[in-house]
């Protein structure tokens, strides 16, 4: 099945490399980098933080919902905050613009990679864990996802040549 490459949205656990994965691929192949959370910050005025503790959870996904949906760009590498994988409008509102790329990594990568969830923007549920979150995300993100990107263990260039790669392979027809 060949996709949509002229926007490329990469999905995943917070820590996942979304960003940095996005600026070194937007760098090789020309696109722009849009950061979803930045945009978000910029749009309100306040850090995701403060977002999250005015509005609430949900308040904040409705927030990010309408800023994302909002996006009207061509050639764009954009990297959502981890919470995407909630909103299906914002999903197919992506899925219209491009391909949603699901950068999939281990539980034990990502706790290492984490630090201060809280600090991040990260909603919680009460009482929930990383792992909780990871075991309620990973699901969604697989549902929502156009092509999975494995990043298992190696660099920041392996998962950037494994998705051009992909895009390659998937212009050329396969």
């Amino acid at each position: 099945m060949r996709h949509n490459w002229d926007n490329i949205i990469l999905v995943g656990m917070p820590g996942s490399g979304k960003s940095t994965i996005a600026v070194r691929i937007a760098k090789e192949l020309g696109y722009d980098f849009l950061d979803g959370d930045k945009i978000i910050e910029e749009t309100h005025g306040k850090k995701l933080k403060d977002i999250i503790a005015e509005q609430g959870d949900d308040g904040f996904l409705q927030v990010e919902s309408d800023v994302l949906c909002g996006i009207d760009t061509h050639h764009a590498v954009i990297a959502p905050g981890g919470s995407i994988c909630y909103e299906p409008e914002a999903i197919a509102h992506f899925k219209s613009i491009g391909t949603v790329v699901f950068l999939s990594v281990g539980y034990s990568v990502l706790k290492r990679r984490l630090g201060d969830l809280v600090a991040r923007g990260v909603i919680l549920k009460p009482g929930m864990t990383l792992k909780d979150l990871y075991d309620e995300r990973v699901p969604l993100y697989r549902a929502c996802a156009d092509v999975v990107i494995e990043e298992g263990r190696g660099s920041v260039w392996d998962t950037v040549n494994a998705l051009k790669s992909r895009i390659v392979e998937d212009q050329q027809g396969e």
